[in-house]
């Protein structure tokens, strides 16, 4: 498939820049996949949509403080990224403007207050450009980031890396049912749920379960090849508990339709399936769900607005079909819906 396809052009007002005031208060845009029928509603409307018997699935991943800040010998300030600590204790990082970066170098680290915090030394440059930082403290990352990280806002999202509003972003760039960490970007549908939303949902009758997806950088990566298949699909951990995998098969047996939040969970379902059923599983995953693919388990999922030319977008076009979603995306545009992390949400049924 020609990645052209997937072009669209948004307006740069309508990537939003920060969260609605109320989570549940995002629009929603309805979009029936065997029709193209659209209705616009807001997300708090959602369990008028859901019927008791249904299952919704989330993805309970816990996005780490994973964004940085360090001095250089010359007082120089740069921005960081963590990506993952291995069993040695050193950091994976992708720093920004890292030719600047020498080897042996030795770097202040910077608290959310723009304080030095520690030192570490600039160990080896990888074949991807990535830095691998060796720390001179025996704490675990999460710990450290919990001290000096930022949220991890993608580079659409503008903020200077001072207090104010980072301390909103931790909040909001998370969903409020976010438990295992060990993501460095938000599973974006679920941060339209608060507690009271899904209190709701589970009253009505409908089983709500969690599956575990780490988001990494390669799930907004731009596909930059002529054709989707040729775009090397990046891996992401991922994990299906044994109960949430016997709700899920009891739903699909007794009628009831399995509700992905987010492209993440949809990864997640899709890579355990088999005949039509969930198998519990964990791992790394590089499925690439892309026009033609069949979806086994998802009957319906809630999702953000996507990028252009990327596998996100890609994926919700192999669920409702490329023409369909290019003519929500249209109307989203035309109806000044406000795209990408923090922005409005579709419910495709």
């Amino acid at each position: 498939m020609k990645t052209e396809l997937l072009d669209y052009i948004l307006p740069p007002e309508l990537i939003a820049q920060s969260p609605a005031d109320r989570r549940t208060a995002s629009r929603l845009l309805v979009l029936y996949r065997n029709t193209g029928k659209i209705e616009d509603r807001h997300f708090a409307d959602l369990p008028e949509y859901l019927r008791p018997g249904d299952c919704l699935v989330l993805n309970n991943t816990k996005v780490l403080p994973a964004r940085f800040y360090f001095l250089r010998s010359t007082d120089a300030r740069m921005e960081a990224l963590f990506l993952y600590e291995n069993t040695s204790g050193l950091w994976q990082t992708m720093i920004k403007n890292a030719r600047r970066i020498k080897q042996g170098q030795t770097l202040t680290l910077l608290d959310r207050r723009n304080q030095p915090a520690g030192q570490c030394n600039a160990l080896q440059r990888t074949q991807q450009g990535n830095w691998i930082l060796q720390l001179e403290k025996t704490e675990s990352a999460e710990v450290i980031l919990q001290k000096i990280g930022f949220a991890p806002l993608p580079p659409y999202i503008r903020r200077n890396g001072k207090t104010d509003p980072a301390e909103n972003d931790l909040a909001r760039y998370q969903t409020v049912y976010a438990e295992k960490p060990g993501a460095i970007a938000a599973p974006t549908a679920g941060l339209h749920f608060d507690k009271e939303l899904l209190q709701k949902i589970e009253q009505m009758g409908i089983r709500i379960v969690r599956c575990t997806l780490h988001v990494g950088t390669g799930t907004f990566k731009p596909v930059q090849t002529e054709t989707l298949e040729e775009h090397p699909i990046h891996s992401e951990f991922y994990e299906m508990p044994k109960d949430a995998a016997d709700i899920i098969n009891r739903t699909k047996q007794s009628g009831g339709r399995i509700i992905a939040v987010g492209t993440t969970s949809i990864r997640t379902l899709e890579t355990i399936a088999k005949n039509g059923l969930a198998h519990p599983a964990s791992g790394s995953t590089n499925l690439f769900i892309t026009p033609g693919f069949r979806f086994q388990l998802v009957d319906a999922m809630a999702t953000n607005f996507h990028l252009p030319r990327s596998t996100l977008l890609a994926l919700v076009a192999a669920f409702a079909g490329l023409d369909i979603i290019l003519n929500a995306y249209r109307y989203a545009i035309e109806h000044r819906y406000r795209f990408y992390s923090y922005g409005d949400a579709m419910l495709i049924l």
